[in-house]
C-alpha cells in the first residue's frame, strides 16, 4: 500500500467513531451467529445465514474499505463532504440488504425487489466515485487494485437482479440455472474481485515484506481473466451449457493461479506467524480447493439440477471457509491500524486480537471442512456448533482488543507518535522494538500454539464422536447399500421425472434396463407439506419444501428398488415407489425382498430435531406403569382459570418439535403448540372472537382446526410448510368443551404425536365452583426411544398407553386437590384419535353432567337421580360436577379398564 500523503488521510479512517462504518459488520455478523444458532427455529436458515454473512458483513465491508484501500493506493487526501457522501452509500446498501431479508422471509419479491434496487444504486455510486478518484489521482504503482473495485461494484447489480428474479421464481425448472449465476456474480465478481484485487498489496503488507517484483503485472494480467471468466459462467448458464459455466470456473481458476504467483512468493519470503495472515490464507485455500471439486461437479453434471444440488453442497464452503476467514483476518489486522494512537496501542490490540489463534483456526477449518462431508447429521450439527463457536469468539476479542488500544493510548499520552492522529501499522511483534521476545520464549510461544491447535483438533475429534454415539447406526448409513447387485454398467444413463403431490409419487414405478445409471428427478408439487424420497440403498433425496426439486442420483440398478417418502406417516398413506430393472439376473429380486425386512434404512423416517428418528433414536420405548417420575417432575397445570372479561381473544400458536418424557423413564419426540401436550387451553363465552395466528417452526407441515369455530376449512385449515404462518380467526357461537388438532394428513398421526387442545365456551350462567379442572385424554403410540409415534400402531388401532394430558399416570404422582364438602367441576376432553373413554371418579357420583353443548342431569333439578360415568368418543367433551363426603384420594380413570391400567389414571386428593 501506498504511504499516507502529508495533506489528509482516507475517509474511511478519518474522525475516530464512525457509527455507520464502525457497527453494521458487527451487527450483521451478530445477526449471522444468531441466524446459526437458532437455524432450526427460522425460515429459511441456509439463505438466511449465507446472506446475512455475504450480503450484509461482507459486502458492507467492501463498501468501506475498497474505498479506504482506493484513497490510500492512489495518494488522495480526504475531501470536504467525502463522510457525508459515504455515509450515505453505506445507509443506501445496508437498509437494502435489510430490505431484502424482510421480503424473502415473508415471501414478497416485490419487497425483495426493491431491497435490491437499494443495493444497485449503492454499488453503481461507489463504482463511480472510485472512478473519479482514478481520474483525480496521479500514476500510482498499485492504481490496478482500484480497477478490481469498479469492475466488482458494476457486476453487484447484475447479482441483485439475479437474486430477484430467483426469489420471483416457483421453482419450476430453470431456476437451478439462474442460481448458479447468481453465485457466480456475487461471489466470484462481487466478492472475488474485491478480495483478489485487495490482497496484492495488503497481503505482503499482513505477512510485513515486500511486495515482490511482477506482482503489478500479475495483478494488471489477472483482472481481464477474471472478469471474462465471471461473464462466462454467467453467459453459459443462462444459455444452458453446464461445460460452459465448468469452462468459465476453470478461466476464473486460471486468474487465480496468476495471482498466486506473486501471494506464494510473498509468503515464502515471510511465512504467515499471525492469526490474520493464517485466516486469509486459509480463506483463500478454501476459494481455490472449492472452485476446482466444484468445476469438475459441473462439468460431470447430466442435468442442471444436479449442477445446482453440487453447487449447495459447496456452498458453505464459499460463505463460511472462503468469505467469512478472509473477512475475520482482514478485520484482525485492520482494527488495530483503524484504532489509532502509535505503535503501542496497535501492539496492544493486536496480541489480543491473537488469543487462541490456534484453536480458533483448526477448530474452524476441521470443523467445517466435516460439516460438509457425508457425515450423519448428528456429528454435522456438533461440528457446525463448533465453527460458530470459532467465529464468535471473535465478537468480544474485538471489544477487549478496543479496550486494550484505548489503555495503551492513555499510558503513550504526550509521548511523540502517539496523538489521536497517528494511525501505525502493527509491528512485527507484541513487543516493542529492542524488547523482541528471546530464542527461547518464541520457542515457548511455538509449543503454546501447537498445544492450542492440538486442543482444536481433540475438541474436532470429540464433536465427531459425541455426534457417532448420539446415532451411531447413522455410521453404517455413511456408505448405500449397492442398487448393482453385481451387474455390469451399461454406461448408459436413465432419467426420469417423479412429482410428489398428494400423497402419492406419479409415477409410482419406474422401469429402467439393468446396468443403466438411474437418475431421478424429484419435485415436490404439494402445495402445503415437505416431502422426500428414500430408496432401500440408502439414497435420500433430503427433505423437499413445497415446490422445491431435487435429484437422487440412484447409481448402476441391477436389482428392484423400493423407496417411499419418509416424513411421518406419508408411507403409511400411499407415497410408497418402485424401481423394476428390466432384465435383470434371476435371483436378484433377493434384493427386493430385505429392503422390505429393512424398510427404514438411510432414511429420515419422519427427522426430528437433531436428527432423532425411529430408526436412530435407539431400542423401543418401554413403559413400565409402576416406576416413579424422577426428581424434578413437574405434572401438567390441570387446575383451570376461569374466563376472563375479554370479548377479543389474540394468542400466537408455535409448532414446534420437543423431545420429552411422557411416561417414567420414556422419551419422545412430540409436535405441539407452544411446546406443550396438550397444547394451551382457550376459554370464553358465548359470542367472544378468538385470533389465532399461527407459527410453524417444525420440519414438516401442520395445521389447526378449530372445532369451536364453523367456517370453510379450505383457508385457516391448510397446511402450512415449515416456516410459514396464518392467521385463524373464529367465533364461538356456541357452548362447550372443543377439540383443536392439526388436521394435516396422516391425521391420525399428527393427533396421536401431540398436536391437539381444548377450547371451552362456557354455558350461560355457569354457576362458580371451589375447583376447576381440565382433563384431555389422548393415547401414546410409541415409537423408538426419543423417536416420533409410530404410524403402524396408530392403524392398527394399538396404543401403548391412554393418557390424561399428555403424561401416563401423572396426578397419581401429583394428585389434584380439593376439601371435604367443596364442589369440583371436571372438564373432561376426549382427543383420541381412536379410543372412547367412560369418565369415572371412584367413590365419588356426579350430580351434575354436561356433554356436547346441553345438561345432562343438573343438581337441583326434579329427581334424585346421579351419574357415574361420562361417555365420549373422540372429539367429544363435557364436564361433570360432584362434591367429595369424605377425606381421602379417590382415583379418576377411564373405565374402559384396560386403559385405566395403561395410564388413564389420576388422584384427586380430599382434605378435611
Amino acid at each position: 500500500m501506498g504511504r499516507r500523503p502529508a495533506t489528509g488521510e482516507p475517509a474511511a479512517a478519518k474522525g475516530g467513531f464512525w457509527p455507520l462504518r464502525d457497527l453494521p459488520t458487527v451487527v450483521w455478523l451478530l445477526a449471522a451467529l444468531a441466524a446459526a444458532v437458532l437455524h432450526a427455529s427460522l425460515p429459511a436458515p441456509r439463505w438466511l445465514l449465507i446472506h446475512l454473512l455475504l450480503l450484509g458483513a461482507v459486502s458492507h465491508s467492501i463498501l468501506v474499505w475498497s474505498r479506504y484501500f482506493s484513497d490510500a493506493l492512489l495518494h488522495l487526501p480526504a475531501r470536504p463532504g467525502d463522510r457525508r457522501r459515504q455515509s450515505s452509500r453505506l445507509a443506501l446498501l445496508n437498509g437494502g440488504a435489510v430490505v431484502v431479508v424482510v421480503g424473502v422471509l415473508i415471501a414478497q419479491w416485490v419487497i425483495t425487489a426493491v431491497g435490491a434496487t437499494a443495493i444497485a444504486a449503492a454499488a453503481l455510486w461507489h463504482g463511480t466515485v472510485l472512478l473519479v478518484q482514478l481520474r483525480r489521482a496521479l500514476k500510482a504503482r498499485f492504481a490496478m487494485t482500484v480497477h478490481y473495485y469498479v469492475v466488482a461494484a458494476a457486476l453487484l447489480p447484475v447479482g441483485a437482479s439475479l437474486g430477484t428474479v430467483v426469489t420471483a421464481g416457483d421453482g419450476s425448472s430453470g431456476d437451478e440455472r439462474l442460481v448458479l449465476a447468481h453465485v457466480a456474480v456475487n461471489v466470484l465478481g462481487w466478492l472475488g474481485l474485491t478480495v483478489l484485487g485487495t490482497l496484492v498489496t495488503l497481503w505482503p503488507t499482513m505477512l510485513r515484506t515486500r511486495v515482490v517484483p511482477g506482482a503489478e503485472r500479475a495483478a494488471t494480467t489477472a483482472l481481464p481473466v477474471l472478469a471474462a471468466a465471471v461473464v462466462v459462467v454467467v453467459a453459459t448458464t443462462l444459455a444452458g451449457s453446464l461445460l460452459g459455466a465448468a469452462a468459465g470456473l476453470a478461466l476464473y481458476l486460471g486468474g487465480v493461479g496468476v495471482l498466486a504467483v506473486p501471494f506464494v512468493q510473498c509468503a515464502r519470503a515471510k511465512p504467515p506467524s499471525s492469526f490474520a495472515t493464517w485466516s486469509v490464507l486459509a480463506g483463500l485455500t478454501w476459494l481455490v480447493v472449492t472452485l476446482a471439486l466444484l468445476t469438475g461437479a459441473i462439468a460431470t453434471a447430466p442435468t442442471w439440477q444436479q449442477a445446482h444440488d453440487r453447487l449447495t453442497l459447496v456452498t458453505p464452503a464459499l460463505a463460511v471457509g472462503f468469505a467469512a476467514q478472509v473477512l475475520y483476518g482482514a478485520m484482525s489486522y485492520l482494527m488495530p491500524v483503524v484504532l489509532r494512537g502509535g505503535p503501542s496501542a496497535v501492539r496492544a490490540a493486536t496480541a489480543v486480537l491473537e488469543r487462541g489463534a490456534p484453536l480458533r483456526l483448526t477448530v474452524v477449518n476441521l470443523g467445517l471442512l466435516v460439516a460438509v462431508l457425508p457425515v450423519p447429521p448428528a456429528v454435522k450439527s456438533l461440528a457446525g456448533l463448533l465453527v460458530v463457536a470459532g467465529f464468535a469468539a471473535f465478537l468480544p476479542l474485538m471489544a477487549l482488543a478496543a479496550k486494550a488500544s484505548r489503555r495503551a493510548k492513555a499510558a503513550a499520552s504526550g509521548k511523540p507518535g502517539s496523538g489521536p492522529g497517528s494511525i501505525t501499522r502493527p509491528s512485527p511483534g507484541p513487543t516493542p522494538r529492542g524488547s523482541r521476545p528471546s530464542a527461547e520464549a518464541a520457542q515457548q510461544a511455538r509449543k503454546q500454539g501447537s498445544g492450542l491447535a492440538v486442543a482444536g483438533l481433540a475438541l474436532v475429534l470429540v464433536a465427531v464422536a459425541a455426534g457417532v454415539s448420539f446415532d451411531p447406526s447413522a455410521v453404517g448409513r455413511a456408505g448405500t447399500t449397492a442398487a448393482s447387485a453385481g451387474v455390469a454398467p451399461t454406461g448408459q444413463t436413465t432419467t426420469v421425472a417423479v412429482t410428489a403431490d398428494n400423497m402419492r409419487f406419479t409415477p409410482a414405478r419406474v422401469e429402467v434396463p439393468a446396468g443403466n445409471r438411474l437418475v431421478i428427478m424429484l419435485h415436490n408439487a404439494d402445495p402445503e407439506t415437505v416431502h422426500d424420497l428414500v430408496l432401500d440403498t440408502g439414497a435420500d433425496s433430503g427433505r423437499l419444501d413445497p415446490g422445491a426439486r431435487a435429484s437422487l442420483d440412484v447409481g448402476v440398478v441391477g436389482r428392484d428398488l423400493q423407496g417411499w417418502c419418509s416424513v411421518v406417516g406419508h408411507r403409511q398413506m400411499g407415497m410408497v415407489f418402485e424401481v423394476v430393472a428390466v432384465g435383470a439376473p434371476a435371483g436378484n429380486e433377493a434384493g427386493h425382498a430385505a429392503a422390505d425386512a429393512a424398510p427404514a434404512m438411510g432414511s429420515h423416517a419422519g427427522a426430528q430435531p437433531d436428527g432423532v428418528t425411529p430408526e436412530t433414536a435407539g431400542a423401543p420405548a418401554r413403559l413400565d406403569f409402576s416406576r416413579m417420575p424422577g426428581a424434578g417432575f413437574a405434572a401438567h397445570p390441570a387446575r383451570l382459570p376461569a374466563a376472563s372479561s375479554k370479548r377479543i381473544h389474540r394468542q400466537t400458536f408455535t409448532i414446534s418439535e420437543v423431545v420429552r418424557e411422557v411416561a417414567p423413564g420414556v422419551v419422545q419426540t412430540l409436535w405441539t403448540y407452544n411446546g406443550s401436550v396438550p397444547g394451551p387451553t382457550l376459554r370464553g363465552k358465548v359470542g367472544d372472537v378468538f385470533e389465532i395466528t399461527l407459527v410453524n417452526r417444525a420440519t414438516m407441515g401442520h395445521s389447526i382446526d378449530f372445532h369451536a369455530g364453523a367456517l370453510a376449512p379450505d383457508g385457516p385449515m391448510r397446511t402450512i410448510p415449515p416456516g410459514g404462518s396464518l392467521v385463524y380467526t373464529f367465533t364461538a357461537a356456541r357452548a362447550g368443551i372443543w377439540m383443536y388438532h392439526c388436521s394435516s394428513m396422516p391425521m391420525s398421526a399428527h393427533i396421536a404425536n401431540g398436536l391437539f387442545g381444548a377450547v371451552i365456551i362456557d354455558p350461560p350462567a355457569l354457576a362458580p365452583v371451589a375447583h376447576e379442572y381440565l382433563l384431555v385424554q389422548s393415547e401414546l403410540y410409541l415409537g423408538a426411544d426419543g423417536g416420533p409415534v409410530d404410524v403402524d400402531k396408530v392403524n392398527a388401532e394399538r396404543p401403548d398407553a391412554v393418557v390424561f394430558n399428555g403424561y401416563a399416570n401423572q396426578y397419581d404422582h401429583q394428585p389434584l386437590t380439593a376439601r371435604v364438602g367443596e364442589r369440583v367441576r371436571i372438564w373432561v376432553l376426549d382427543v383420541g384419535p381412536n379410543r372412547p373413554t367412560s369418565f369415572h371418579v371412584v367413590g365419588g357420583q356426579f350430580d351434575t353432567v354436561y356433554a356436547e353443548g346441553a345438561y345432562r342431569l343438573r343438581m337441583g333439578q326434579e329427581g334424585q337421580g346421579g351419574s357415574q360415568a361420562l361417555s365420549l368418543a373422540p372429539a367429544q367433551g363435557g364436564f361433570v360436577e360432584l362434591a367429595l363426603p369424605e377425606a381421602g384420594h379417590y382415583p379418576f380413570i377411564s373405565h374402559l379398564m384396560v386403559d385405566a391400567e395403561r395410564g388413564a389414571h389420576g388422584v384427586l386428593a380430599v382434605s378435611p
